[in-house]
């Protein structure tokens, strides 16, 4: 049956000779409605090619039946792997989820939150570019619960969950200690995210206790957490004059680390002979790279679904109260920091 426009209800109802009411039924509470009479209205739908008006629902609703996650950098498999644990969660719920990136600009970060808010989603996580940021606020005051992913919330005003990357920091030159490495380099920035100010902070900590001198942890900052800074910040490396120069990297992330490991095998360095290499997430290619990476692992998918659970939680449970998980992050000790034979 052609009728020249998008079918609505009320050509639904005329087709199937039932009232809107029954048709509304058969959408919302099919239950009530007898066998019969529900595949009459709904052969009628599929004949008509109905499509219903999802928007104009949760208008009325109030919400949807969507989740969103507005990631902080598409380009880094880190949060693809967050995002695959709130969509387990989503799933589990029967909901779908939508995801958006920011790619580390708060005019994005603002737009996205804005058709957000306009789609009434049922909750918002988010990496910020800035936990503090007052558009987060907004949000939250229009009823639609916020959860902080891989970032601590600002004053426990939101709930959050993340790593302690202060930790992660000390973990990954400590090890480097231990192998024996009294000249590190710490690479990593911007140091606008929290993320890298934590991480770069728990390597100074834990360097200072170990009783080395200052001079000899070399900070070298970059401008994006990528793959080709962590190649330029191999040729600055290269480029320290030999009896300052590191010989080892914790890098403030894999994709750092593995344009290290590309630079140096490039300039015919041995790993770990001559340069050692610390990456942090541990995501896949970490443990695919020509040289096996070591990391400080973070539970990517645990982050995505504890992030979610909380974020329905508070939309759901009058009760809710904000909370702020912390995870532990573990060393894996591969070929790029230890001999062969050491390998775990």
């Amino acid at each position: 049956m052609a009728i020249g426009r998008s079918p609505s209800v009320k050509d639904v109802a005329a087709s199937a000779g039932v009232s809107l009411g029954t048709v509304s039924n058969v959408m919302n509470r099919p239950e009530v409605v007898s066998p019969a009479t529900r595949e009459r209205v709904e052969r009628a739908m599929a004949e008509l090619g109905f499509v219903r008006n999802e928007s104009a629902r949760q208008l009325r609703a109030g919400t949807s039946r969507t989740l969103a996650y507005v990631m902080l950098d598409g380009s880094n498999p880190f949060f693809h792997d967050v995002a695959q644990g709130i969509e387990f969660a989503a799933e589990d719920a029967d909901l779908s989820l939508f995801i958006c990136n920011s790619n580390g600009r708060a005019d994005r970060e603002e737009v996205h939150l804005d058709r957000l808010m306009q789609q009434r989603v049922q909750g918002v996580l988010i990496t910020p570019v800035d936990p503090e940021a007052r558009h987060l606020a907004d949000i939250a005051k229009r009823g639609i619960p916020v959860v902080i992913v891989d970032r601590a919330g600002a004053g426990g005003e939101f709930c959050s969950v993340a790593v302690d990357d202060v930790l992660g920091g000390r973990i990954a030159v400590e090890h480097l200690a231990e192998q024996g490495h009294t000249r590190v380099a710490v690479i990593g920035g911007p140091e606008s995210l929290g993320q890298v100010r934590d991480r770069l902070e728990g390597a100074r900590q834990v360097w200072a206790e170990l009783g080395m001198p200052a001079e000899d942890l070399t900070y070298l900052p970059t401008a994006a957490l990528t793959v080709a800074e962590g190649r330029s910040a191999g040729e600055r490396l290269a480029g320290l004059p030999v009896r300052r120069r590191p010989t080892a990297a914790f890098c403030a992330n894999d994709l750092l680390a593995l344009g290290l490991l590309q630079q140096a095998i490039g300039a015919g360095l041995r790993i770990p002979e001559e340069l050692a290499i610390v990456g942090f997430d541990d995501i896949e290619f970490a443990s695919a790279a020509a040289v096996p990476l070591t990391s400080v692992r973070q539970p990517r998918q645990e982050l995505g679904r504890a992030a979610a659970q909380l974020v329905l939680d508070e939309a759901t449970v009058p009760e809710h109260r904000h909370q702020q998980l912390l995870f532990v992050p573990e060393l894996v000790a591969r070929a790029s920091t230890v001999a062969r034979s050491r390998v775990y």
